[in-house]
């Protein structure tokens, strides 16, 4: 069976990003079109908006289209970022598997992206302007993150979600942060059979997080869901080992 969350060879992105600099993404193999309203749609949800912020579209937001050239049978990429967002070009390229691509900037759209319109979001939106360190995937086929979407087990009388969430603790941002962090995306796209979000944590800056989920130590990554809750340190490159502390089999 194809793992659904390896990126496909062809394939359309979106990335759409907060003022804050949190992530929600989509990888579209079937390359049919753009859909940043499911983006709004599912940031409002996760951030508890009270609607969806449809005024960070299109300036803050990224587009790649992975594609095969007809005339020479090969395949191509185009990558396109807005200025607001060009400064994530390592996040981009973790997500969307690019290596060392460099990104093209869009061109700004005052008449769509004037800076003093979007100021006067903020005191609506204040969420916006803050940073969770959150990176969501959102599947096509889900109009809400799929770790928020539960089915009912008829015969067990609980509820169960196919997807993880997960949380990873670093000190700071460093490039071995970045490396940590590409590494771990890279895995976990290839491994896990389920949608998955992954929020980050610097725990030099949110240590009451790291008290909460009881770590002492980085980088430390905390499967949330599904239960039991559990936690590998340090060693993120055993895929085996990473498996194995998932519960991936288990689901």
């Amino acid at each position: 069976m194809t793992d659904k969350l390896s990126t496909p060879e062809l394939f359309k992105g979106i990335a759409l990003f907060t003022p804050g600099g949190d992530l929600i993404y989509c990888i579209d193999p079937s390359k049919q079109g753009r859909w940043h309203l499911h983006l709004c749609g599912a940031l409002q949800e996760i951030l508890d908006l009270p609607e969806p912020p449809h005024f960070l579209v299109p300036c803050y937001t990224a587009t790649i289209d992975h594609w095969l050239n007809p005339r020479t049978e090969q395949v191509q990429t185009f990558a396109e970022a807005y200025p607001a967002v060009m400064r994530h070009q390592s996040v981009l390229r973790a997500i969307f598997g690019t290596g060392e691509l460099v990104w093209q900037t869009a061109p700004w759209q005052e008449d769509l992206c004037d800076r003093m319109v979007l100021g006067t979001y903020r005191s609506s939106f204040p969420q916006l302007w803050e940073d969770h360190d959150l990176i969501v995937r959102l599947d096509r086929a889900d109009i809400a993150p799929q770790y928020q979407q539960h089915k009912l087990n008829p015969q067990q009388g609980i509820a169960h979600t196919q997807g993880y969430v997960l949380r990873l603790f670093v000190a700071g941002h460093s490039v071995a942060t970045e490396r940590i962090l590409q590494n771990l995306h890279e895995l976990l796209e290839r491994s896990l059979k389920y949608p998955y979000t992954l929020k980050v944590i610097d725990v030099l800056t949110h240590p009451e997080q790291a008290e909460i989920d009881q770590v002492s130590a980085t980088p430390t990554l905390v499967k949330v869901w599904p239960h039991p809750i559990r936690r590998i340190v340090g060693d993120l490159d055993n895929v085996d080992k990473l498996l194995q502390t998932l519960g991936a089999k288990e689901i």
